[in-house]
């Protein structure tokens, strides 16, 4: 216990979209539980306040902080509400991302650009208003990206593909930039998980919406015989952000159970 003890952490996406734990919201808990302050930042108000009451249900601390992080002005104050509230800021926890089935004929302009604006801008914004607070004392910073970024997984999405994919560069980019001013970054690409976020935006994608048929189809893909889930996000966060990763910078920790090792 304790391998972030006295850090301050602001996760973005860290609510649930449904029953269950969503990657952001296990990341914010394990990070509590291993002793930082968390702002668990969502556009979902009552999402962001349940997560933070599974925090202080444990004896953490937090604040849920109801955010559109792909808005400047929005993420500027979520920013500054947080290194105001807890007295600085040392891990910063870019989790939002959403899912837009469709290939480049059959998805919209608009379609596109929220894809983007959702997974993308959002990463930029929160970066580039964290990133002056991270230098002050070091910080850290951990970008979910997914192995959609780097493989064809089965569905064609190519907004969501294009921009997770976007993600490694931009993550390489940061920590390479500030490696000598003593900020981390590292990106995870996580594989096919059984998390909330699945069920509504895929469930049609697959056997015409019978989402334990989806659940199957999905868990045979693995090679581990089954999906992944938050928490093995989440501990693979928790060991970037941790001391115990203080060599690791500008990389990509790929958590699939060996999907993207599979030739077919």
């Amino acid at each position: 216990m304790g391998r972030v003890e006295g850090k301050v952490a602001l996760v973005t996406g860290a609510g649930s979209s449904g029953p269950g734990w969503g990657n952001g919201k296990a990341a914010a808990v394990l990070y509590a539980r291993e002793g930082a302050r968390v702002a668990a930042v969502d556009l979902n108000q009552a999402a962001a306040e349940e997560t933070v009451s599974l925090i202080e249900e444990e004896g953490g601390e937090a604040v849920a902080i109801a955010a559109d992080v792909s808005d400047e002005g929005q993420v500027r104050s979520v920013v500054d509400h947080t290194a105001g509230t807890f007295g600085g800021l040392d891990i910063l926890h870019n989790n939002v991302g959403i899912v837009n089935v469709g290939g480049p004929v059959d998805i919209s302009s608009s379609e596109w650009d929220r894809v983007n604006d959702v997974n993308l801008r959002s990463m930029f914004l929160v970066c580039k208003y964290a990133l002056p607070r991270l230098e002050d004392g070091g910080g850290v910073i951990v970008n979910i990206a997914s192995v959609a970024g780097i493989r064809w997984t089965g569905l064609p999405y190519i907004a969501y593909s294009t921009t997770k994919g976007a993600i490694i560069p931009f993550t390489r980019s940061i920590a390479l930039e500030y490696a000598a001013r003593g900020v981390r970054a590292n990106a995870i690409l996580p594989g096919l998980l059984n998390t909330p976020m699945i069920r509504e935006p895929l469930k049609d994608a697959y056997a015409d919406g019978d989402v334990d048929e989806m659940i199957r189809i999905r868990d045979a893909q693995c090679p581990m015989g089954k999906m992944g889930d938050a928490w093995d996000v989440a501990y693979a966060a928790l060991f970037l952000a941790s001391d115990e990763a203080k060599y690791i910078t500008g990389t990509e920790l790929i958590v699939d159970g060996g999907l993207t090792a599979k030739c077919v």
